[in-house]
């Protein structure tokens, strides 16, 4: 924990923040390495020495007093260290030297500090953490991430990530992405002096640039075949300019993706400059429990599913796996499948409505679930919620092999699991294969209605002959859903879907005025007057009311415990005792404490709510005296 870094927005894993220094530094930011060994002069950073030189514990310990001296508490000070390339052997890294603080018994009197954070070693408090040997692990993607991954579950998480020596313009976003704060210019200052022209989609040799493919104050004034002519140091002096105005604008980018939150969408387009970046973006993605704690529940801005990489995304499997975890179907027998439509919510596409007219009134006999990529499966009730009405892609006609496999196993288990007397399906090309390809796995039989165009006369006037035979014939038991139990029974899905098994409690059998009010999609859940909960529109979940919450409570999920104070708008994260780790940002949550019932949203997970010691953890909507 940090009294001098503080996080002001996240997206995912990457967040932006700030250290609080005697000139504040925004984060993620790049640290000017040569301006890190000042010691005469220091700047908002200093690297108070190596135990790899020739001073003694005792001359490391003089020369970080007289930099406290010197700089006053608004320097951060690089604690000394001894570094080990990743390649050393444990047993013997086992053995390196550490700094003891100045101060142990309270290292926060002595102003703000770092650290060099080795795997396995002892965890010092400070309030930044320095990768070790993180340049010697660039191209070796599985050991960087495990690296990243693993101290990470090490520090606080409100302490600042630094990875030396590994910054270029073609990878910050990646590095961001991951969760590295701090990172420095050695690449580009060494780049520069080798002639090597930096870019953020890669690294150009002088010799081979006809044209400077940039406009900053050196790129414009001048030509690559002039700056060829001049002395060695002339040039790299130009050069290195470039590249640092390179780091800086790609960093500005970064953060500006982060505030937008959709600095995933950009990094799926940027990895492809590296093969390494690739390989992190697809193993990341496979460190489910990493990144999808950090991912929040929704999204204000459109997920744009552009690339493979978003079969894998964390939005995407937190979708499937809540739907085959945590949705219930309706009682009814018979299951439709439709194809999914380029205008969402899909119901209010054209081909759905001809869809839903063709049905007519024996719609209320049958449940429908949408087929698409990337989302797999999505079921009717849960067309509105994050990220099934939010999302967009680009429609070929023509599905990867990957896709269709996703797709079919989102279905077969969605199959396995639930059990109809009847499944038809109204679809066609991919969307019939996936079909096919599943009812013969599993040996159920599925009823197709169309041949090519869905929503031709001939195909749309099979679709209603094929549900009314299936709803006249004798062995069916008649099983629908009226227009009231059918908007609870959407409102219900959406709870399932967002609070898990116990979103049942919003729903009491003995509540016998349980209620849906207001037109779709501005539905309001009521027992009797009491409003319990209402569904927001923008991203398809519910907002509980004081009524709602006091329902919930008996779960203890999505639930935060503070101490005995009020709240008043937000809440911090030293207010919070206890939260359920399940809490991920922009969550619906409970918060108790001995004075007070509130509902709000979290601004972070319910983990760095209770680890955290500043940063806002919870917007409070309403407050309940008790």
């Amino acid at each position: 924990m940090t009294q001098y870094f503080e996080i002001e927005q996240r997206d995912g894993a990457a967040r932006i923040g700030k250290l609080l220094l005697s000139s504040e530094l925004l984060t993620p930011c790049i640290l000017n390495t040569a301006e890190l060994g000042n010691l005469e002069s220091p700047g908002p950073v200093v690297d108070a020495g190596s135990f790899w030189g020739t001073k003694s514990q005792a001359e490391l310990e003089a020369q970080v007093n007289q930099i406290r001296e010197k700089a006053g508490n608004g320097t951060l000070i690089l604690l000394p260290h001894q570094a080990y390339p990743p390649a050393i052997p444990a047993e013997s890294v086992g053995k390196a030297k550490t700094f003891t603080a100045i101060n142990s018994e309270n290292p926060e009197d002595e102003g703000p500090t770092g650290s060099l954070l080795r795997k396995g070693g002892k965890l010092e408090k400070t309030d930044l953490y320095v990768i070790e040997g993180a340049g010697n692990l660039e191209n070796n993607a599985r050991r960087f991430l495990k690296t990243v991954i693993d101290l990470k579950s090490q520090i606080p998480p409100d302490t600042a990530l630094y990875a030396p020596n590994l910054a270029l313009p073609e990878n910050i976003a990646m590095l961001a992405y991951l969760g590295i704060d701090i990172l420095d210019d050695t690449r580009a200052e060494i780049a520069a002096y080798s002639d090597i022209y930096l870019t953020a989609a890669g690294s150009f040799y002088l010799d081979s640039l006809t044209e400077f493919p940039c406009r900053c104050r050196v790129c414009a004034a001048t030509r690559p075949a002039e700056v060829r002519k001049l002395s060695k140091i002339e040039r790299s002096k130009l050069i290195s300019a470039h590249n640092r105005d390179a780091l800086e604008a790609e960093l500005s980018l970064v953060r500006e993706k982060i505030r937008a939150g959709t600095l995933r969408e950009y990094v799926e387009g940027q990895c492809r400059v590296r093969p390494w970046l690739t390989a992190l973006l697809r193993l990341g993605d496979f460190e489910y429990s990493y990144l999808e704690e950090r991912v929040p529940a929704f999204r204000q801005n459109q997920l744009l599913a552009d690339t493979s990489e978003a079969l894998s995304r964390i939005e995407v499997v937190r979708f499937a796996r809540r739907v085959q975890e945590r949705y219930t179907p309706p009682d009814l027998d018979i299951l439709l499948l439709l194809p999914c439509a380029a205008r969402k919510p899909y119901s209010t596409s054209q081909s759905h409505q001809k869809f839903i007219l063709a049905l007519g009134k024996y719609r209320k006999f049958i449940h429908e679930v949408i087929l698409t990529s990337p989302l797999g499966i999505v079921p009717r009730e849960l067309e509105l919620t994050y990220p099934a009405s939010h999302y967009d892609t680009a429609v070929t006609g023509h599905w990867d092999e990957e896709e269709k496999a996703w797709v079919s196993g989102c279905l077969e288990a969605y199959l396995s699991k639930y059990r109809y007397k009847a499944v038809v399906a109204h679809v066609e090309g991919a969307y019939r294969e996936i079909c096919e390809r599943v009812a013969s796995k599993l040996g159920i039989e599925i009823v197709y209605t169309a041949r090519e165009s869905l929503v031709s006369m001939e195909a749309l006037s099979n679709l209603k002959n094929t549900v009314e035979s299936l709803c006249t014939a004798e062995n069916f038991s008649k099983k629908s859903l009226n227009a009231e139990e059918g908007k609870k029974n959407f409102l219900r899905a959406i709870a399932d879907y967002q609070f898990g098994e116990d979103a049942g409690l919003l729903f009491p059998e003995e509540a016998g005025k349980l209620a849906v009010k207001g037109r779709f999609p501005k539905h309001q859940l009521f027992d009797g007057k009491k409003q319990l909960a209402t569904l927001v529109p923008q991203y398809g979940m519910l907002a509980l009311s004081l009524e709602g919450a006091e329902l919930m409570v008996k779960s203890e999920k999505y639930m935060v415990k503070i101490d005995d104070f009020i709240p008043r708008g937000s809440i911090l994260a030293p207010g919070v005792i206890k939260a359920d780790p399940g809490i991920r940002p922009n969550d619906e949550v409970i918060v108790i404490g001995k004075k007070a019932l509130c509902v709000g949203r979290a601004a972070m997970s319910g983990k760095e709510m209770v680890e955290s010691s500043r940063g806002v953890a919870v917007d409070i909507r309403h407050v309940k005296k008790l």
